[in-house]
């Protein structure tokens, strides 16, 4: 297998990491005018697990507690301001994400932090390795946000077969 030079591939995934920033902000702007269901709060967790494949490769492993590590930032500091930002509205009976102007600049603002924090990380470990440990972090973080918003989802949603109260 050819080897990628490092300085391509560190330009590689940061252009990447835009690109996929500027996706999720377009996507979830679009989504504020579509109900929002069960399954799309589910499949992005669900899709973005299928990467922990990676971990086959053992260029890309590292130690568990680092995994938890990892993990832990993503779940308690990087979900906060996702969680912060988004509420969720009824509008003719179906529940919204309700359009946040503080999201963009939330997504890019991690996006800052999270490569500030790759720059510095790659001084001590390699490109796979730190791929991988920010791939657990964004995990962890996607995955405490959708369980937030599951819990509030199913706070708002009426029951699906309500049964019908007696009379009298």
């Amino acid at each position: 297998m050819g080897s990628i030079n490092p300085s391509l591939l560190h330009i590689g995934s940061t252009l990447g990491a835009v690109f996929m920033a500027l996706m999720v902000i377009f996507i979830r702007m679009k989504a504020s005018h579509r109900p929002v269901t069960i399954r799309k709060i589910w499949i992005p967790p669900l899709g973005m697990s299928t990467g922990f494949a990676m971990f086959v490769v053992p260029e890309v492993r590292f130690p568990w507690w680092w995994a938890v590590l990892a993990f832990l930032v993503g779940w308690f500091i990087f979900a906060y301001p996702l969680m912060r930002s988004t509420v969720f509205e009824v509008r003719e009976g179906d529940i919204y994400a309700k359009r946040s102007k503080s999201f963009a600049f939330i997504l890019l603002g991690l996006l800052l932090v999270r490569t500030v924090l790759h720059e510095f990380i790659n001084r001590y470990i390699s490109i796979p390795q730190s791929g991988g440990l920010f791939f657990i972090l964004a995990f962890g973080m996607i995955l405490h946000w959708r369980v937030f918003m599951y819990k509030r989802y199913t706070l708002m949603a009426p029951p699906e077969n309500p049964v019908p109260q007696p009379r009298g």
